[in-house]
């Protein structure tokens, strides 16, 4: 089925993304709304107070992406570190919706908390500590209010975002110790809720961007959406990058899909299920990101994305 033809597959299906102010939150937001779910959109920097990232990108504006796109986009500012908002917000879409197709995991909030190839006697523990409970509590915190009301429909679907594939992180030391430990815990969430979620009726992935150009990801090589090849001629695999949206085209398909079960408990990336389902980029191109890093950029070989996007 084309992307033109699944425009609408997801009409009268309700998204709880939690994490969706900016990056693979926000691109995830918008393509489940261009398929035309409404959406429920979380975190905790809004237009009235930023949180610690003093960033600009609020929930309001993801929001409004979701329902420019076709669907319908609601804000909530909830911080997942906090049961009882968490609760309120699982109390407020069943009052409103009465069910919960899909929830995505996508909280984080870590990039300013990890320290690069630092082992942990050296990394801060207050930052390391805070990292675990942002990347992992959260999670389950969310799950646990949430997926009672998911649960009462079969066919549900939930998604826990993580960065790399149980594969490569299995065998791959992921940049600190603190940092390693909350991605690879995320992949075990989706093989444990895959074996409680699904003998329920629903399914529970991990799943994985490749090197995203997320906001920040844009603002650290001092390039936009719009020329950031630019910053390939310093970083020279960063041509394998890919959009917010290309991950977000993979839950929308994932959400789509009747046989989606097939996938419970396994741990998938973008790239991967652009394969699958057919579904490109927002330029068209289908970069596999994983497999790039696997065959060329691990074995320093020289950056060429031929045969990879």
């Amino acid at each position: 089925m084309t992307q033109t033809q699944q425009e609408r597959s997801l009409e009268g299906r309700v998204a709880l993304v939690a994490g969706a102010t900016r990056g693979a939150g926000r691109g995830i937001a918008v393509e489940l709304g261009a398929r035309g779910a409404t959406v429920y959109v979380t975190g905790r920097s809004t237009r009235g107070k930023r949180s610690e990232y003093d960033r600009p990108e609020t929930i309001e504006e993801t929001a409004e992406l979701v329902t420019a796109a076709g669907g319908t986009g609601i804000a909530v500012a909830v911080d997942h570190l906090v049961p009882e908002q968490v609760e309120a917000l699982v109390g407020r879409i069943e009052a409103e919706q009465a069910r919960l197709d899909v929830l995505v995991n996508d909280v984080w909030g870590g990039e300013k908390l990890f320290e690069w190839d630092s082992p942990v006697w050296e990394h801060d523990l207050d930052n390391g500590l805070r990292l675990l409970r942002l990347a992992i509590e959260t999670h389950a915190v969310t799950s646990h209010f949430a997926l009672p009301l998911m649960l009462r429909r079969p066919g549900g679907l939930v998604v826990e975002m993580t960065d790399g594939t149980a594969e490569y992180n299995g065998s791959h030391y992921r940049n600190s110790f603190f940092y390693d430990i909350a991605k690879s815990a995320v992949l075990r969430m989706a093989f444990a809720l895959g074996h409680e979620v699904g003998p329920r009726g629903a399914t529970a992935v991990a799943l994985t961007p490749g090197w995203m150009r997320s906001e920040m990801m844009l603002d650290a090589f001092g390039v936009t959406e719009e020329n950031w090849r630019e910053a390939t001629k310093s970083v020279p695999h960063f041509a394998i990058s890919e959009t917010p949206r290309f991950v977000g085209r993979a839950v929308a398909a994932l959400a789509a899909d009747a046989e989606v079960s097939r996938w419970n408990g396994q741990s998938l990336s973008s790239g991967g299920l652009a394969r699958e389902y057919g579904f490109t980029d927002l330029d068209g191109s289908r970069p596999d990101a994983w497999r790039y890093m696997v065959e060329v950029q691990d074995p320093d070989r020289p950056a060429d994305t031929t045969g990879y996007r």
